[in-house]
């Protein structure tokens, strides 16, 4: 939708995208905080539907291959009823939709399908 369409995000860059969750369309912007390549980068939410979120993603050797870690803290707003939706319902779900989205994310990277998003060296 909006700022970095290709290649590889740099610190300060930031990105505005589309998802559904819940049966609801969200618009999110989140902008590159840190950035140590190769080995960690953070993006925080700038606009959308947290009261805060903030998402490290931490890169180590693995054998022949890289391991990847997500850590995902959030804040939800509307105070109690917020806190209550994070503990009854948001966190088990978002810690869902991060296993699967980095189950994709592996297929590509040991794939092939990688090289149509970033340009060639």
């Amino acid at each position: 939708m909006g700022g970095v369409r290709s290649g590889v995000l740099q610190l300060g860059d930031a990105v505005t995208f589309r998802a559904r969750h819940f049966g609801v369309w969200q618009t999110l912007t989140s902008q590159i905080t840190e950035y140590q390549a190769p080995a960690y980068f953070c993006d925080a939410m700038q606009q959308g539907a947290f009261k805060t979120m903030r998402h490290e993603h931490y890169f180590e050797p693995a054998g022949a291959g890289t391991c990847m870690r997500d850590v995902f803290a959030f804040i939800s707003p509307l105070g109690v009823l917020g806190r209550l939706a994070d503990a009854l319902v948001l966190k088990r779900y978002l810690r869902h939709f991060l296993t699967q989205r980095g189950a994709v994310l592996k297929q590509m990277a040991e794939g092939e399908s990688w090289r149509k998003f970033l340009p060639p060296a």
